[in-house]
């Protein structure tokens, strides 16, 4: 019996799964077994027109497709291409599918197509694999092909599939062989290891008027991916820098673009292999499970989990349930989400650096000097008691925001602001960091964090002058040497320490 191998996924991750077919006397019937969906049950009918519609005729037997493991739940229509060769390919004694994974669905005329699953499946197997050998269409092939470990192998129908298959000499399977391509990125090299960036601004910080603060702010939460928060009156510019922050942020490693591309697919997106960080910013109408992923029956990916390694920006901040906002607590502080469900339990990472824009009261006008705020004090106490202590401590950055353009003439760019925030993060991976400041560890705090004399003197009084937690004291350091890299300190100075005091709520 021969196997061909494929895969399904089991959340964002791919579990190994064997294609295999037994061809017995009997009256002539075509099966597919193997606990599957709707989508594999109609394969059948996909098989058998690809096959006939090529002139391959389909064998008089009883034909029985498993699809190993039987007790895991497998759907998709990738499975349509390996179904189809273990029947178009019965009569071939030799094990000619062995080393190979095969994907793609079946048109009706035997053109094989990509689906929204192999990129993911592909790049979740490669991860456990030294090197794989796939068989896939040119689209799925271009999606692919800057994964390692990976030799890619194209063809366009299914009567190409069956050829390639029959030819037992390698030399003859190389013309079916893919080239990958470079990325298309500005990269430098930290130690062996290769990060791209853009350097493409569509929206630039040259458009922001004043604000000084607010984009030293801006220019910390790139540079340490620290969480941060904007408070200020309609029309001051909390938006307009938090969508601008997502054009400086760090380089990219090629793992965290592939895991970029995977969540992409997930969500059903065309696929860019660039390195500009994704930017995900969802209304305050949102349900939960949108949020943080869920379902009744299977685990769906949510905003949170698609905003890995990028940004989760919510405006409009109290506005937002109180319980999807409690529930961003785990996440915000533990850097992943379990999504439990009956018949399922997915984690996901959430490595996202949070930003949030709110007014001040409820009619917006309490801090400006030109409107005059409509709202009594119990209006203003109930709109701020929406956020909790708990969540506004896991804030790194608080800025309040004037609506004054008496500092308009200072202007910054993003190539500028870029530019700063990629030398403190050579600074960081020079530093033997696996993460950016804003993720340290409570190890890596004590190891990285290191403050002068000076520095030690004055942090132990204002532990006791902001009455700062435990996790408020993490934070502080963690933003002092975000403020450290960007001064060109090698330890945390006395000014580092104050700048980062002053950011935070009180």
């Amino acid at each position: 019996m021969k196997i061909i191998n494929s895969a399904s996924l089991d959340g964002i991750d791919a579990l190994s799964i064997n294609v295999e077919s037994t061809f017995t006397k009997g009256l002539p019937s075509f099966t597919i077994v193997g606990l599957i969906s709707t989508s594999i049950q109609e394969s059948k009918d996909r098989v058998k027109s690809a096959l006939l519609m090529n002139d391959y005729k389909f064998p008089p037997l009883k034909i029985t497709v498993n699809l190993s493991p039987s007790d895991i739940k497998k759907k998709g229509t990738h499975f349509d291409l390996a179904i189809a060769l273990q029947i178009a390919l019965y009569d071939i004694k030799k094990d000619v599918f062995s080393g190979f994974f095969v994907f793609g669905e079946l048109g009706l005329d035997g053109s094989i197509k990509d689906t929204s699953t192999i990129f993911p499946l592909v790049l979740s197997l490669a991860k456990n694999s030294e090197k794989m050998k796939i068989l896939v269409c040119e689209d799925s092939a271009q999606k692919i092909s800057n994964i390692p470990n990976v030799e890619i192998y194209i063809v366009k129908n299914i009567s190409e599939a069956i050829e390639f298959f029959s030819k037992e000499d390698n030399e003859s399977k190389d013309k079916y062989r893919y080239h990958s391509k470079e990325l298309n990125a500005k990269k430098i090299e930290i130690k062996s290891k290769i990060y791209y960036y853009e350097n493409t601004y569509f929206d630039d910080f040259s458009d922001v008027i004043g604000q000084d603060n607010a984009k030293f702010a801006a220019l910390i939460c790139a540079a340490g991916n620290h969480n941060l928060m904007f408070e200020g009156s309609p029309g001051c510019g909390k938006s307009m820098i938090s969508k601008r922050i997502r054009y400086i942020l760090p380089p990219m490693s090629l793992d965290e673009i592939l895991e970029k591309a995977k969540l992409q697919s997930l969500d059903y997106k065309n696929i860019e292999f660039s390195a500009l960080r994704v930017f995900r910013n969802p209304h305050h109408s949102s349900t939960k499970s949108s949020i943080f992923g869920g379902g009744s029956a299977n685990a769906k990916i949510g905003e949170i989990a698609l905003s890995n390694n990028g940004i989760l920006f919510f405006d409009e901040l109290p506005h937002f349930s109180k319980s999807i906002l409690e529930a961003l607590r785990e996440p915000l502080e533990d850097n992943k989400i379990l999504i439990s469900r009956v018949n399922s339990k997915t984690e996901y990472e959430t490595k996202f650096i949070f930003i949030s824009s709110m007014n001040p009261c409820p009619c917006g006008n309490l801090l400006s000097s030109i409107k005059q705020c409509r709202c009594n004090e119990a209006e203003i106490q109930r709109y701020k008691n929406r956020l909790s202590e708990p969540f506004l401590d896991r804030i790194d950055l608080y800025v309040v925001m004037n609506d004054t353009l008496n500092d308009s003439k200072n202007i910054v760019s993003s190539k500028e602001l870029h530019e700063n925030v990629i030398k403190a993060f050579v600074k960081q991976m020079q530093r033997g960091q696996e993460e950016l400041n804003g993720k340290l560890s409570d190890a890596d705090i004590k190891k990285y964090c290191l403050l002068d004399e000076d520095a030690k003197a004055l942090f132990e009084s204002a532990k006791i002058n902001y009455q700062l937690s435990f996790r408020s004291i993490n934070k502080v350091l963690k933003v002092a040497r975000t403020i450290a890299d960007l001064n060109d300190n090698k330890s945390i100075t006395k000014n580092d320490l104050l700048k980062s005091l002053s950011f935070r709520r009180r």
